[in-house]
């Protein structure tokens, strides 16, 4: 390709962009899911986190299932004290707790505190980690869920994690991402690593 081809290419992809972003001017709290059995989710939807912190948003984390296990990430969020309130409501993965009526009952627990974050016109991000497994599950309602998604303040953000998104919930979705794993060290036989895994 020369130069000149290059340009011209370049020249109609601008113009194209600018079309669309001139297009887009509605405004709007966005439902957002990250799903697939690769890594990254939780890391993707604390990122956005972060940046909502950095924009001086208000933000909820709600973590489902997980709960057993101190991160990082965690320790970091809870530094923005005023701004980040952080709750782990799980007991641990499925696998590990093998209790589902007290795994029931914990992500339930979790959904009611969840509703408060979704009523409260102060937060600006509601970030629902695992909260995927706990619909697959049959922990938690997903027409619940979506009901009370769908009550929420309209410029509020929700941020939902976890492998098996339903279709449903897909459909509601403003962005939806899928992890894909395609290497993983520990199918190697490599631990978790601080900084990686937690």
């Amino acid at each position: 390709m020369t130069e000149q081809d290059h340009q011209a290419r370049m020249e109609r992809l601008k113009a194209s962009v600018d079309r669309r972003i001139e297009a887009a001017q509605e405004e709007k709290g966005l439902l957002i899911v990250y799903t697939g059995a690769g890594k990254g989710k939780t890391t993707a939807a604390l990122g956005m986190a972060m940046r909502g912190v950095g924009h001086g948003m208000k933000v909820a984390v709600v973590q489902f299932i997980k709960g057993a296990i101190d991160t990082a990430e965690e320790r970091v969020l809870k530094g923005f004290d005023e701004q980040v309130t952080f709750l782990r409501m799980g007991e641990g993965y499925t696998w590990e707790t093998q209790d589902r009526e007290r795994d029931k009952q914990c992500a339930q627990e979790a959904w009611k505190a969840v509703v408060g974050f979704l009523q409260d016109p102060e937060y600006g991000m509601v970030i629902l980690d695992e909260l995927n497994i706990a619909i697959t599950h049959d922990y938690v309602s997903l027409d619940q869920v979506l009901a009370d998604i769908n009550a929420r303040p309209l410029m509020m953000h929700v941020v939902i994690t976890g492998r098996g998104a339903k279709d449903e919930l897909i459909e509601a979705a403003d962005l939806v991402s899928e992890m894909k794993m395609i290497k993983h060290p520990f199918r190697k036989g490599i631990k978790a690593q601080k900084g990686i895994e937690f």
